[in-house]
Parts: structure tokens; C-alpha cells; sequence
């Protein structure tokens, strides 16, 4: 893997990216040491595989849950009796 220094990497970042796009990382040193690796940016799988339904069997939702904290709702917003 390649390593750069701050400066280099400053300089040449537009190349040094196009590296990493490439499949080819690099890392970044100061004075010798290394103090970062510059990978290609993996986009999350929003839609991935088991996402839908990955509690399933897990909680329970309760039968008035839409009806849950109701009357407290109506009270902080002064109304005195909920719509049924």
C-alpha cells in the first residue's frame, strides 16, 4: 500500500483518489508515522438482504397501539376528550 506524506497528499489528492476509486488505497503519514488510510467508501445496502422483518418474533406490539398515550396527548393539547 502506498504511503504519503500530508503534503504529497495535499498536492496529488484528485490522483490519489482516483487511485483509491480504483481499488487501490493509500495512507496518509506525517513525519514517518502513519496516521490514516484513505479505502473507497462502501455505500451501506439500504435495501439489503433480511433488513425487512429483522425483528420479527422479537417484540410484541401491543393491539391499542395506535391508540397508546391518547388521552395524554389530548390533555397537553387541551382537548378533553380524544376522537374515537
Amino acid at each position: 500500500m502506498e504511503t504519503v506524506n500530508i503534503h504529497e497528499a495535499k498536492t496529488h489528492l484528485s490522483r490519489l483518489l482516483e487511485q483509491v476509486r480504483r481499488g487501490r488505497p493509500f495512507v496518509i503519514a506525517k513525519a514517518g508515522r502513519p496516521i490514516a488510510r484513505v479505502v473507497p467508501y462502501e455505500t451501506p445496502d439500504v435495501a439489503g438482504e433480511g433488513r425487512l422483518g429483522f425483528l420479527a418474533g422479537e417484540i410484541e406490539v401491543p393491539e391499542d397501539f395506535d391508540r397508546m398515550g391518547e388521552k395524554e396527548i389530548a390533555a397537553r393539547f387541551g382537548l378533553d376528550d380524544p376522537a374515537p
